[in-house]
């Protein structure tokens, strides 16, 4: 049986983390998006002012193929797929965790704002209904324990679910 599963979620929201916790627990593959699209040139041009690259999703589809698997990253919401998971993240948590990470002030407050506004979340129920979405609050938890939660949302173990987090109060 082929398992399209989409890791997604604002970047700092752990997508990375979690998606080898859980494909160490059910054995599925995952491809890090991110990395692909730099690697394997899957994009159309480089964005100067927020210092990342424009993805070409058409390539993207064709590079990967009759995947299966898990596919993380803050765009694989875009891609087909049967379940999609959306990683979410307290803005000011998320702030912290990018500028940890040595990300500028500026990207970490457009990625908290993006947060607090439900951007990917939207975007993945605009795509998949909400018969196929999973949202995770990450905020304050293991990674163990939010893998947990995926595993379970791709084993059917639980009931799909957006809509359930609420950060409108960062703004």
């Amino acid at each position: 049986m082929t398992r399209r599963i989409v890791l997604t979620g604002t970047p700092g929201t752990g997508k990375t983390t979690v998606s080898e916790l859980v494909a160490e627990r059910t054995g599925l593959d995952v491809v890090h998006l991110n990395d692909e699209i730099r690697d394997e040139r899957l994009y159309t041009e480089r964005d100067a002012e927020r210092d990342s690259l424009v993805a070409d999703v058409e390539a993207i589809t064709e590079w990967l193929g009759e995947w299966d698997g898990i596919v993380e990253s803050h765009l694989s919401h875009l891609l087909d797929a049967d379940v999609a998971v959306v990683l979410r993240c307290h803005p000011e948590e998320l702030e912290r965790r990018l500028r940890d990470r040595g990300e500028s002030e500026a990207k970490a407050r457009e990625n908290a704002e993006s947060e607090a506004l439900d951007v990917v979340l939207s975007e993945a129920v605009d795509r998949f209904g909400t018969e196929a979405v999973y949202e995770i609050d990450t905020t304050d938890r293991s990674p163990d324990a939010v893998a947990d939660d995926v595993v379970a949302a791709v084993e059917g173990e639980t009931d799909p679910r957006a809509g359930t987090v609420n950060f409108i109060d960062y703004l």
